[in-house]
């Protein structure tokens, strides 16, 4: 997906409709990881976007908050977003911002499995998303 076929409101908003989050979560699933890998040493949010994903991505979590999640990821994934994430420590500002609005927003859906499968993934672990 390039961003000419972002429309507005596919990534900044939730979308309403089955569709529209299964493209998102899509999305999410094939380029989160490896912008997490680029850049995870420079984020300090990187458990929190961790767990954000697995919460977006688990079967229970009801739609309208796998849709906030999945915008808010998305836009941290996005190449082209307000401040430039090449500018390390403030490019990720406005990623912060929105992640941490989400987050609060649906702060009762986050579970600790949630984090703990993070914190596996963020571990170093052989088995982790990251190596």
């Amino acid at each position: 997906m390039s961003t000419d076929d972002v429309k507005f409101g596919d990534i900044l908003l939730p979308g309403e409709d089955e569709e529209t989050i299964q493209r998102q979560e899509k999305s999410v699933r094939e380029k989160f990881w490896g912008v997490l890998r680029k850049y995870a040493r420079h984020i300090p949010f990187a458990r929190d976007a961790v767990a954000a994903f697995y919460c977006a991505t688990d079967p229970a979590t009801p739609r309208r908050v796998k849709g906030i999640l999945l915008a808010a990821l998305g836009y941290f994934i996005l190449p082209l977003d307000a401040v430039p994430d090449i500018l390390t420590v403030i490019g990720f500002t406005d990623d912060l911002a929105v992640l941490t609005t989400a987050i609060a927003m649906v702060r009762g859906h986050m579970k600790p499995e949630h984090y703990e499968k993070a914190d596996e993934a963020l571990s170093g672990d052989k088995d982790s998303r990251l190596s």
